[in-house]
């Protein structure tokens, strides 16, 4: 078997990541890392070729700049699908690939979780549980309603096919648009305005890049039909909150299931911990019991990849941000 390159496991548990590389590689050459501080004192020292790295301490303090500083590895192996936190990069020095699919099913669960939740009144149904009150409540079904994906990307793909599971038309927008299984209408995402008047439900999937940083605040709210519902997995950013925020308390936006927000924790002294139309959580919809080692397992293909000299799968363009 060819030898490993030296490789950094980059993580605030690594131990069971290392287990499944030597499973693979039983001589393989590696380090662990299980900080952020420590990460680039490891790169100087040990000058790995690639690192696996995932985001686990949040973007503040993330040591983006070891990573791509003179003795940073040929290949960074990123454990989540979002790169955001790695801003630009030198794609002829430093070839970065994400998980990206990996979460896709979970994250597509978490949005139609979110619509559920408004749509069958749980919130409303909780109240009359907990006053013993036998009040009967009107549903609303998702079948014939009309489902605009902003990106639709893995999350978004997985989205369209449980929508259609639901009986839901479904529309979306990407950056190259051409014809997708389970969508109804693929659409450039300069058509983004056109589209939002017809949605009865919105799922943000897109990633948080230049072009999309902003992407739906004051004009585009205004397009949307009242009594939508959204759903948000994308980054925080992507959505302008305060705009959403005031069209969420003013229920032309009827609920909303945030995952992202602008500054993560979501701050306390923020008033969208008051609204009682929307589902906070914490950047967690990717989160799942197998999710750390399906995203690993992806790596070691990759790996495997990178010592037989092919191409990698999931490099991530700069440029493009996915």
């Amino acid at each position: 078997m060819p030898d490993t390159p030296r490789i950094i496991l980059h993580n605030s548990d690594t131990v069971h990541l290392a287990q499944l590389l030597q499973a693979r590689y039983p001589h393989a050459d590696f380090r662990e890392c299980d900080s952020y501080d420590a990460l680039p004192i490891q790169i100087e020292s040990y000058r790995p070729e690639v690192v696996y790295s995932v985001r686990f301490a949040g973007t503040p303090g993330f040591p983006r700049d070891a990573l791509f500083g003179s003795h940073g590895p040929r290949w960074i192996a990123n454990g989540g699908a979002g790169t955001d936190h790695y801003g630009q990069w030198d794609k002829t020095k430093t070839t970065v690939t994400n998980a990206a699919g990996v979460a896709a099913g979970m994250m597509a669960e978490y949005i139609f979780g979110g619509f559920l939740h408004f749509t069958l009144d749980i919130l409303g149904l909780q109240q009359d549980k907990g006053a013993r009150v036998w009040n009967s409540r009107l549903l609303s079904p998702l079948a014939g309603k009309t489902l605009l994906i902003v990106g639709l990307g893995h999350t978004g793909r997985a989205v369209a096919k449980r929508a259609k599971a639901f009986d839901m038309t479904v529309v979306g927008t990407r950056a190259r648009p051409q014809p997708m299984d389970y969508v109804d209408e693929v659409h450039a995402a300069s058509d983004l305005l056109n589209l939002l008047p017809r949605a009865d439900f919105i799922a943000v999937s897109t990633p948080l890049i230049p072009v999309t940083r902003g992407l739906i605040g004051t004009d585009e709210i205004a397009r949307m039909k009242p009594g939508v519902i959204l759903a948000d997995v994308s980054r925080g950013g992507v959505v302008n909150q305060s705009d959403l925020y005031n069209a969420l308390k003013a229920r032309h936006v009827a609920g909303a299931a945030l995952d992202v927000f602008e500054t993560e924790p979501l701050p306390l002294d923020s008033p969208i911990w008051a609204l009682d139309n929307v589902i906070v959580s914490p950047h967690c919809s990717s989160v799942y019991a197998e999710w750390e080692e399906a995203s690993f397992r992806l790596f070691l293909d990759n790996l495997d990849r990178w010592i037989q000299g092919e191409r990698l799968m999931n490099i991530v363009d700069p440029e493009r941000g996915y």
